[in-house]
């Protein structure tokens, strides 16, 4: 029911402070006929009205001047004392509003300073100038009192304002969080998949490249070899428009139920890799140390774009006649080794410009909790390994909790 009132309040400002004005009106010209028994009682109600009057009309601007309306209502009703009129708490009415929303407009210490004045003005007021001669109890006590319960009130209505304003801006910042924290999430998947064209478009395309040379080599001194090149290169091809599909499909809407997608390649399709280079004329050979052990989907995916990127570099700058993969499993890592002989006319640093495919291995190895090293070797050739962990931090967490 209160906060109904307060939202109407909101709403309809003026509106309800008229109507609470004409009530506290009502209040003080009824508790202008009340006196003590044996007590000196006016005889005339045309002061009090004039006076509770004015009080009330002020009140209409207590949003905007408080401090103002609490001095203005406490004059009157010390007027209304120095006539004679006792101070009960219907004829201190208005001073009650004033000091209610002085305590819900205003901070502590002001309020504390208000009430303390206003305190010590009706106790002096009504000990020395109150010719009514009512109780002293009733001239000093009892307004102290009465004036006392609005501020408390008046406190603790600001004091909830304070908690429900603290509560909406704890949400709108939870939810502005939200918000950022989902564009952060969108912008990273959009780079992984950026990432994942990268390497898919870059893989099959230096393959399907060097098998039409090789084929075009071979067409005329060898047809039957060239033909074969050429079927392998409809396969790259092939395999690139599948890769590309699933890899686009990621971006499709859920409800989206068109060409259902791939799964994400691992080393299991290592052999269709190697098989691919060897096509395009370089030797493969693939080596593997260890028991083999399963992989978590992020590392095992990392691991054959690692490889595949590291053949992509081979087959377009190195221009090697063979190259060695080595797979390395222990109790908690794979290590992974992609050599090559180096024989051909590579220039020895990459042109300006070009060269992102060791960043984007390294950034790949270090999201599963790997690293990466890759440089040249001194008996000739270029060297990338890398050493990853079977699991992804992530992936032991949900397994072990332990962990």
């Amino acid at each position: 029911m209160t906060i109904s009132l307060e939202r109407y309040s909101g709403r309809h400002p003026r509106l309800a402070d008229s109507a609470a004005a004409l009530a506290l009106l009502g209040f003080a010209l009824l508790g202008a006929a009340l006196s003590a028994p044996g007590a000196q009682q006016p005889h005339r109600i045309m002061p009090s009205a004039l006076l509770s009057g004015l009080a009330c009309l002020t009140l209409m601007w207590h949003r905007r001047h408080p401090r103002t309306v609490v001095v203005v209502t406490l004059g009157c009703a010390m007027a209304a004392s120095v006539l004679g009129y006792l101070l009960n708490p219907l004829l201190l009415a208005p001073v009650m509003a004033a000091m209610y929303w002085l305590a819900l407009h205003t901070d502590r210490r002001t309020t504390r300073l208000f009430l303390g004045g206003a305190v010590v003005t009706m106790t002096v007021t009504t000990v020395l100038a109150d010719p009514g001669e009512h109780p002293l109890i009733l001239r000093t006590i009892g307004p102290a009192f009465w004036i006392l319960l609005p501020v408390a009130s008046g406190s603790a209505a600001r004091l909830r304002h304070a908690y429900w304003e603290a509560v909406q801006a704890r949400a709108t910042y939870a939810e502005r969080s939200r918000e950022e924290e989902a564009r952060l999430r969108v912008a990273e998947e959009r780079m992984r998949i950026a990432r994942e064209l990268h390497d898919v478009v870059a893989h099959h395309m230096a393959l399907a490249n060097a098998q039409a040379g090789t084929a075009k080599h071979l067409a005329r001194s060898h047809p039957e070899q060239a033909e074969k090149i050429l079927g392998t290169l409809a396969d790259t091809t092939s395999s690139a428009l599948r890769e590309l599909k699933a890899t686009v499909g990621l971006l499709r809407q859920a409800n989206d139920t068109d060409a259902p997608l791939e799964p994400a390649p691992g080393l299991v399709r290592l052999p269709e890799l190697t098989a691919a280079c060897r096509s395009a004329g370089v030797k493969v050979t693939v080596s593997t140390e260890g028991t083999v052990r399963p992989l978590s989907p992020g590392v095992d995916l990392t691991a054959f774009r690692i490889v595949q990127e590291a053949l992509t570099n081979v087959t377009k700058h190195a221009a090697a006649a063979t190259v060695q993969v080595g797979l390395a499993y222990t109790h908690d890592r794979l290590t992974i080794t992609v050599t090559d002989d180096g024989a051909g006319t590579a220039p020895a640093a990459p042109a300006p410009g070009h060269g992102f495919g060791l960043i984007g291995m390294r950034e790949r190895a270090q999201s599963v909790g790997g690293d990466l090293r890759a440089g040249r070797r001194p008996d000739g050739g270029f060297e990338v390994m890398t050493a990853l962990p079977l699991h992804t931090p992530t992936a032991r967490s949900e397994e072990d909790p332990r962990t």
